[in-house]
């Protein structure tokens, strides 16, 4: 039952994740964190994190690793197809289609429509983060991080992946 569970909770994501990891992550965050409770809020953005600072879609990294956790290596492999698997399907099946129609005005007219959802998922998902971090490191630890990861990534330019390695570095040494 445990397998069903993993890849169910990649293919739904997976299937309703219209744009990639940015409109999917919300959704994984619902299965993983709400639904079958594998992760705490904390737990999943630093999964996030994580994925964010190794190359490669965040969906498949974050499919590997949670299912890995939950059911060794068979987990990976299913939450990973899941993840996968509704878009590979749906590309090899209806890529004739999708070529013919890619200028339509109507297919622009749907992605500049969706845009705005994914904002707003996007932003729930941001503040719930920010709640977690306030109840777990406080609000002057949160104003900190958030200053000085915004100064990294906006005025110094510092590769992302740096930025989140330095805090969890950070959180290591003084929150750990």
């Amino acid at each position: 039952m445990i397998y069903w569970r993993i890849f169910l909770a990649f293919f739904i994501p997976g299937v309703l994740g219209y744009g990639g990891g940015p409109s999917s992550i919300p959704l994984v965050e619902y299965e993983v964190v709400h639904r079958y409770a594998w992760l705490s809020v904390a737990e999943f953005g630093e999964v996030l994190a994580l994925g964010n600072a190794l190359p490669g879609p965040i969906m498949t990294k974050m499919a590997g690793y949670i299912g890995y956790q939950q059911a060794g290596i068979p987990g990976a492999i299913l939450a990973t197809l899941g993840a996968v698997g509704p878009s590979m399907v749906l590309m090899i099946s209806l890529i004739g289609i999708l070529y013919k129609f890619k200028d339509s005005p109507r297919v622009q007219l749907m992605t500049t429509l969706i845009r705005p959802v994914v904002a707003v998922l996007l932003g729930v998902l941001t503040y719930r983060f920010l709640a977690n971090s306030l109840d777990g490191i406080g609000l002057l630890q949160t104003l900190w991080l958030t200053a000085v990861a915004f100064l990294l990534l906006e005025r110094i330019r510092v590769h992302p992946a740096f930025v989140i390695s330095g805090a969890l570095i950070y959180g290591a040494l003084f929150l750990g």
